[in-house]
């Protein structure tokens, strides 16, 4: 049988399709899901949330940066789906020595619809995989919003301040949404209030993931950025990479006209 290569370039075998995966990844889990493995996936992470009627009922192996590696290996899983950077390198690593791991690594649209159609692959679902994947990208294909080309600051942390780099996910995402990353810094930067002062966006969206900002912080980032609109956005679909993305583009379409009024 020939290998699986994971988006890290690694051959990942695999005798026979698996009957026990262990997701690391909430936007994974919720993939897995969609393509009908309820009765395959015995082990995810305390934030794997949807969909929530059935990620109850699943046995709870840790956070993402906090496996419990032990509890992993004991479900015997013959896949396990983690994610270049929401774990922790060497958790998976030590996985590695006794489970198939299959590692994705997303950074845009292209490298989540291309992750959806090689797990497809992996879990005996081809087919249902490039009908979610091609279902995802016609739904960004017809997305009708006008390029503002606005600088935004996109928070995911308070004390200390931490925003959405360049290379991101997330940054690709406000990419389809017609807005421009006020910095120009990889990945996830710590900031101060005099480095979030100086960029001065126009735009500050406040994600309600990893950390739950709330309504009572947009007046924190409106008293530093009196000229920025401020706004709550639903993380989940700036960061989720999986089947979460159906749902995506009319979201960001309804919440770029609350900037065009």
């Amino acid at each position: 049988m020939s290998p699986h290569i994971d988006q890290l370039n690694r051959s990942v075998f695999l005798p026979e399709t698996p009957e026990r995966i262990v997701s690391l990844v909430p936007s994974q889990t919720e993939l897995l899901f969609h393509l009908g493995l309820g009765e395959e996936i015995v082990g995810v992470t305390k934030f794997c949330a949807h969909p929530a009627d059935k990620v109850k009922n699943v046995c709870r192996i840790g956070g993402t940066k906090q496996l419990d590696v032990l509890k992993i290996k004991s479900l015997q899983p013959d896949l396990v789906i983690a994610n270049k950077e929401e774990n922790e390198r060497s958790q998976v690593e030590e996985l590695m020595k006794d489970c198939p791991v299959w590692v994705s690594d997303i950074h845009d649209l292209g490298s989540a619809t291309d992750m959806i159609e090689s797990v497809g692959e992996l879990v005996g679902k081809s087919a249902e995989a490039k009908a979610l994947s091609t279902t995802i990208a016609e739904g960004f294909n017809r997305l009708l919003i006008k390029p503002s080309h606005k600088r935004t600051a996109y928070l995911i942390w308070r004390k200390p301040y931490m925003l959405a780099g360049k290379g991101t996910f997330i940054d690709s995402m406000l990419q389809k949404c017609g807005l421009v990353n006020a910095f120009d810094l990889e990945r996830y930067p710590e900031m101060d209030s005099a480095m979030l002062i100086a960029a001065q966006p126009e735009v500050v969206l406040l994600s309600s993931e990893p950390y739950p900002f709330k309504q009572k912080h947009i007046e924190e980032f409106q008293a530093l950025l009196p000229n920025a609109a401020v706004k709550l956005v639903d993380g989940e679909m700036f960061s989720w990479y999986g089947s979460r993305l159906l749902h995506a583009p009319k979201y960001f379409e309804q919440l770029m006209t609350t900037f065009n009024q």
